[in-house]
This record gives structure tokens, C-alpha cells and sequence, in this order.
């Protein structure tokens, strides 16, 4: 499983999703350098304006090149290092509903996985999704599970989670043996270390 539209990026908040990050200046006219978070690098700028994670900042992209390590992006009104080095870290996204449904069956965008409710056959509730990350490997869920201070991370492959239903607003997991601590429901007040789970 892979999430449409979006690579390994950080998870967005809800009902936002992260195209692209502002990572420095480049240049003395403006240009900002950016990390692209979108399949297709051209893709960050296809939504029209972009906003930060508070709204406070909105910006639009009027031209993208590419460099050895990310992209220039010119910026609408951004015309000088000083005004691009102030937006230095600013995370760009777009609303949810901005990107419509996935093309593919089995692709899924992270702020949809967020919140979803965390199922084991014939055991009941689990927990929820409370983030999705990629190391590198593939990507994860972070499962808090229920009567747990601690989160487990769960790979998000078909096998160790075979049923994902976003209308319903819940998934299905498989864990591998030994995630939490013994096949099932966890118990009440029991308290595991975080572990990292593996693609395979």
C-alpha cells in the first residue's frame, strides 16, 4: 500500500495534506528552496495556493526548477532573500478535499489513515491510528493502543493490515506476533516499550 499523491513526508494534521516544505533562500531574488513532498514535482504547485499548518501564511507558486538538492520555487510577491529566508520552515498544504479520491484501490492518502479506529479480527477494538511515518523503509502506523501510555508502530503493508475502510472509519491490522505484547487485545494498565515495525 502507498499513499497517492504524496511520498515519504511527515504526517499532516487533519483535514490537511503536506505537499511541500519551505527548507531556505536561494539566491538574492527571492526564490526559496523547496522540499517536494508530491509524486511528481510539478505536483506541488498544481492545487493553486498553498498555506502553512495555522493558515497564516499562503503562498503561490509561479515557477519550479530544479536543483541538486530539492527545488527553486519562485514565490508570487516574494521578491528579495530577506522576504525568502523569513518563510524559512514553513510547511505547504492544501486542503483534503482539494485532492479528491485516490486513483487506486489500494492507495490512500495519510491524513485519511489518521484517526481511523484499529481493529484485530475476533478481538475487537484496538486503538487508532494516531500518525503515519516513513523511516525510509516503507510506511508505519502509530497505534495507540487502548490502556496503553505508549505506541506501537505497525507496518502498513496488505498483510499486517488487510482491510482499510475510510467511510467506515476504521482498519483491520494483523500484527505481526508479539507487536503488543501477546496476540489480541491488549490488557488494560499494561504499559510496552514502542517498537518499530518492518515492511519485509
Amino acid at each position: 500500500m502507498t499513499p497517492a499523491v504524496t511520498k515519504k513526508r511527515p504526517s499532516s494534521p487533519p483535514g490537511l495534506v503536506l505537499l511541500g516544505a519551505i527548507v531556505g533562500a536561494h539566491g538574492l531574488k527571492g526564490e526559496v528552496v523547496l522540499k517536494v513532498f508530491t509524486e511528481a514535482p510539478e505536483g506541488v504547485a498544481a492545487y493553486g495556493p498553498l498555506q502553512s499548518e495555522d493558515g497564516r501564511v499562503t503562498v503561490e507558486i509561479e515557477a519550479l526548477r530544479p536543483l541538486k538538492n530539492g527545488h527553486a520555487a519562485r514565490l508570487k510577491d516574494v521578491r528579495d532573500r530577506a522576504a525568502a529566508e523569513a518563510l524559512k520552515g514553513v510547511g505547504l498544504y492544501v486542503p483534503r478535499a482539494a485532492l479528491g479520491e485516490p486513483d487506486e484501490e489500494d492507495e490512500f492518502y495519510h491524513t485519511d489513515l489518521v484517526g481511523l479506529a484499529v481493529e484485530q479480527e475476533g478481538k475487537g477494538r484496538l486503538g487508532f491510528v494516531k500518525a503515519v511515518h516513513n523511516f525510509g523503509a516503507g510506511d508505519l502506523l502509530e497505534i495507540a493502543l487502548e490502556g496503553r501510555r505508549q505506541t506501537v508502530l505497525l507496518p502498513f503493508t496488505r498483510e499486517a493490515v488487510p482491510v482499510v475502510d475510510i467511510k467506515g472509519r476504521r482498519l483491520v491490522a494483523a500484527p505481526p506476533l508479539g507487536l503488543w505484547d501477546r496476540p489480541g487485545k491488549p490488557d488494560d494498565g499494561d504499559d510496552v516499550a514502542e517498537e518499530k515495525g518492518s515492511t519485509g
